[in-house]
């Protein structure tokens, strides 16, 4: 393996845990991705994650139907803790010594999300999984994200979704959508296309951050992208 970057941070799909489930998460899912993991890892590259929440919760979805915001986005940062622990425990299981850090506060499950004591962790050799969102209501996983990968001054942030990039429209909506080699942060804006929450999009551009977009249930989707081959969009300058 020849990956492009040393330091990146792997937002994945909390629905694509699922698998062929309708709730929850497939234990096939999780080691197929902890294997991933385990071999990029190895090639040398600092791995951090984030998992979203979206197979166990949505936050905005159920507030829209009338549950108060708040108290949604922090059910929802409690499932993004449970799918970290899951895949956390995927990791272990094939010899990879990873940490999961929090932000909210729930020390009896996890370590509390702490800058120097994440860089410590990186510097050890370990695999981040930072669990909790920011710690805020009304933030994204996606924000959180580019927020933790440019705090640990990643040089990638590589989004896995349910499509292979970027599109014209939703794919699954518009036959004639098509998909985008490579685009903008500007154009991302101000076309306002959903791959990704448009605050994220910003701080990515804020901070140079380069954002690649690929599917997550492509067989070693993961590896693939990281050395620049298989299906995927660049979001950048």
């Amino acid at each position: 393996m020849k990956p492009l970057y040393k330091r990146v941070l792997f937002k994945l799909s909390g629905e694509g845990l699922m698998g062929d489930k309708s709730f929850g998460m497939s234990p096939e899912v999780l080691h197929s991705l902890a294997g991933q993991i385990k071999s990029i890892h190895k090639s040398g590259v600092d791995v951090c994650i984030v998992v979203g929440g979206g197979n166990i919760f949505r936050g905005a979805k159920e507030a829209a139907k009338g549950m108060n915001r708040t108290v949604a986005d922090q059910v929802g940062m409690l499932a993004t803790l449970m799918n970290a622990l899951c895949l956390q425990n995927a990791l272990e299981n094939q010899g990879v010594e990873v940490r999961v850090l929090s932000g909210l506060g729930v020390p009896q499950v996890c370590e509390n999300y702490m800058y120097r004591k994440a860089l410590r962790h990186l510097e050890k050799k370990r695999v981040i999984i930072f669990a909790g969102g920011t710690g805020n209501p009304y933030f994204t996983t996606d924000t959180g994200a580019v927020l933790r990968a440019s705090e640990m001054q990643c040089e990638a942030v590589l989004k896995a979704t349910q499509v292979d990039g970027v599109y014209t429209a939703d794919p699954k909506k518009d036959k004639n959508a098509k998909r985008i080699k490579e685009i903008s942060y500007d154009e991302v804006i101000q076309r306002q296309l959903g791959v990704m929450d448009l605050t994220a999009v910003s701080l990515a551009k804020e901070n140079n951050m380069p954002i690649l977009v690929f599917c997550q249930q492509e067989d070693k989707s993961m590896e693939k992208v990281i050395q620049g081959k298989g299906t995927f969009t660049i979001i950048k300058n």
